[in-house]
């Protein structure tokens, strides 16, 4: 539990000198649970653990949301398609987070987007009633999405769809060629910013005295007898040789929530001949990046593909297009899109869009993989959205499958199976529990004007950090008042501040320039040199927080170099294999930490809070 002396706020920061604390935790400590895996779901799950009341930690390999977690389509959506395949009831339970996670859990952090579904034209009498039924069918699906919203999800959070004919249409998305469309439904879903999401999550965790440390991975199950009593867990950040580098984690309970790694939980018990009871196959989604001026609309689109559904969706001054849907069975943590990804998301777009978009047209590219409960289908796309909960071994829970946005109900159903063993745990509250950041955002947002004023800032700034931070902008906006410096757009990203990259490091868990680059902001490809002009600047500025050198920061700068380069080389490359080929030649930073500085720098400075 927090300690009562400190504020929500500050007790959910994830310093360095937390990091160290919560590593001697993980040390000395017996837990409750013990959750592997930080990214939505392993997230969810140790906040759900921990606001009941339970002793929590999470360990996770990398970064927080440095997975699946970081590479959606950036939606919190209840699954149009699904009603088409008559899965009601998981329409029902994604449309019920989606209203939860934007009117009370994270308003600050997931908002309306409108989107178009284009009505295909035609020419004749039997085109003209083909058209008729298109409409017909489409408007009912959406009437339907909107009355499971409104009705039985208890709380819609998103406006009503409208019918628009081909003019209408057209004005609002006017780079839909006139031909390619009859009309169009505009309906409405959430988006959201999904590492931003799990790094809220794990922040709220922390705040209710979970433990929670990254570059800490999971090397070995402890077992007594048949029964999971904890982990073996190696530190990527201590120095090679040192006595603390790996230590035993024991705990009363262990999820793992793994995700596309969760054969390899099974694996680890394989010596004790556990048979291998929930399998995952990972399908790659690939999604462009372009930028706002090469698309003229005011909405996002949604269009059928022969292999998937594909979504074009306004995101701040850019569009993301995506996602493929495709098997994949190469390295899982840094997938890797191929010419061949990037040319048929191109040639599907360009379908509708009156000037066809080319690869020059293109700021970025990112690729994830979805972890789908393996079945008898032969294509990804069939697989199940589901999710499963599986005990292979007595103190070892395994939960996989399910999406983004559905990631609480997956939480709280492996804390509600870790419960039964555990006894006399209370029922999971994070329906009710708003995230941090969340308390007195709308009356911020209304009062924003006068904000920028008291602290001699653009009301665009103000804007742009309530809507990443929620009430937590006031720390960031007291950081400019103490060091005006920190106010100061980033080399190469005018669109975040340096302030943003020294929260990241202080307050956010980062430990690496990758973790703020690709992660606690999106410059990484929300920019043509995806985060290489960035890299500098943002070095300097983590290791004054971090207790950088000259060396560690060159490295740093180095390894972030390597990866954009390493991603661009892969993306020139004609297929899976070559790409992955590619892609895989630029290493992990994370175990390059010999020579890191012992100063905690700038963590050391009090935060507000």
């Amino acid at each position: 539990m927090r300690d009562p002396s400190l504020s929500r706020n500050t007790a959910s920061r994830l310093s360095p000198s937390r990091r160290a604390a919560d590593l001697r935790r993980l040390r000395s400590e017996r837990f409750d649970v013990l959750v592997i895996g930080g990214g939505v779901t392993g997230a969810g799950a140790a906040l759900d653990a921990a606001s009941r009341g339970l002793k929590v930690a999470l360990v996770e390999a990398r970064d927080f949301a440095s997975g699946t977690s970081s590479r959606s389509s950036k939606l919190i959506h209840g699954g149009l398609r699904y009603l088409e395949q008559l899965e009601f009831h998981l329409v029902h339970e994604a449309l019920t987070e989606r209203g939860l996670l934007a009117t009370r859990l994270a308003p600050h952090l997931v908002r309306p987007v409108p989107i178009l579904i284009p009505l295909p034209p035609g020419h004749g009498r039997a085109a003209l009633a083909g058209r008729a039924w298109r409409r017909s069918y489409y408007g009912t699906g959406v009437a339907t999405y909107d009355a499971f919203a409104g009705v039985f999800a208890g709380g819609r959070g998103m406006p009503l769809h409208r019918h628009l004919t081909r003019e209408g249409a057209r004005r609002t998305f006017p780079s839909l060629r006139a031909d390619a469309i009859a009309g169009a439904i505009r309906y409405y879903d959430g988006q959201v910013d999904d590492a931003r999401l799990v790094v809220t999550l794990a922040r709220t965790a922390a705040s209710l005295g979970a433990a929670m440390a990254t570059s800490a991975r999971v090397v070995g199950l402890v077992r007594q007898a048949r029964e999971v009593t904890g982990v073996r867990v190696r530190d990527m950040e201590a120095p090679p040789g040192s006595p603390d580098a790996e230590f035993e984690v024991r705990a009363r309970t262990v999820i793992a929530a793994t995700g596309v790694w969760s054969d390899d939980m099974s694996e680890l018990l394989g010596d004790v001949g556990v048979r291998r009871g929930l399998r995952v196959r990972a399908s790659k989604g690939v999604h462009l990046v372009v930028p706002r001026s090469a698309i003229t609309g005011e909405a996002g689109l949604i269009l059928r593909t022969p292999t998937s559904v594909l979504f074009v969706i306004p995101w701040g001054g850019h569009w993301i297009i995506g996602t493929t849907d495709t098997d994949w069975r190469l390295d899982r943590a840094h997938p890797a899109a191929s010419a061949r990804d990037i040319d048929y998301l191109l040639d599907q777009v360009n379908t509708v869009l009156d000037r066809p978009l080319t690869t020059a047209d293109i700021e970025g590219v990112y690729a994830g993989l979805r972890p789908l409960l393996s079945g008898e289908a032969d294509s990804t796309s069939k697989l199940s959205r589901e999710h499963a909960v599986y005990e292979p071994m007595l103190g070892l829970l395994l939960v996989a499958g399910g999406k983004y946005t559905t990631y609480r109900v997956m939480a709280a159903d492996v804390v509600d199976r870790a419960a039964r063993r555990l006894g006399g745990v209370r029922p999971s509250r994070t329906a009710e529990l708003p995230l941090v950041g969340a308390d007195g955002y709308a009356a911020l947002w209304r009062d924003r004007a006068d904000l920028a004023r008291r602290h001699g800032v653009q009301a665009g700034v103000v804007e742009h950090l309530l809507e990443r931070y929620g009430n937590l902008t006031t720390h960031l906006l007291d950081m400019v008042d103490a060091d005006p410096l920190l106010g100061s757009p980033l080399a190469g990203a005018p669109e975040y501040l340096a302030a943003e990259v020294a929260y990241a490091a202080r307050a956010e868990g980062a430990l690496h320039l990758d973790d703020v680059l690709t992660r606690r902001t999106r410059i990484s490809f929300e920019t043509p040199h995806r985060g290489a002009e960035s890299a500098e600047q943002a070095a300097e500025i983590m290791g004054r927080v971090l207790g950088w050198d000259a060396t560690v920061r060159a490295r740093e700068v180095e390894h972030y170099l390597a990866r954009v380069q390493a991603e661009r080389q892969s993306q020139r490359m004609p297929d899976d294999a070559t790409a992955d080929a590619a892609r895989v030649g630029a290493p992990d930073v994370r175990g390059f930490a010999a020579d890191r500085g012992a100063s905690a720098g700038l963590d050391e400075i009090e935060l507000p809070g």
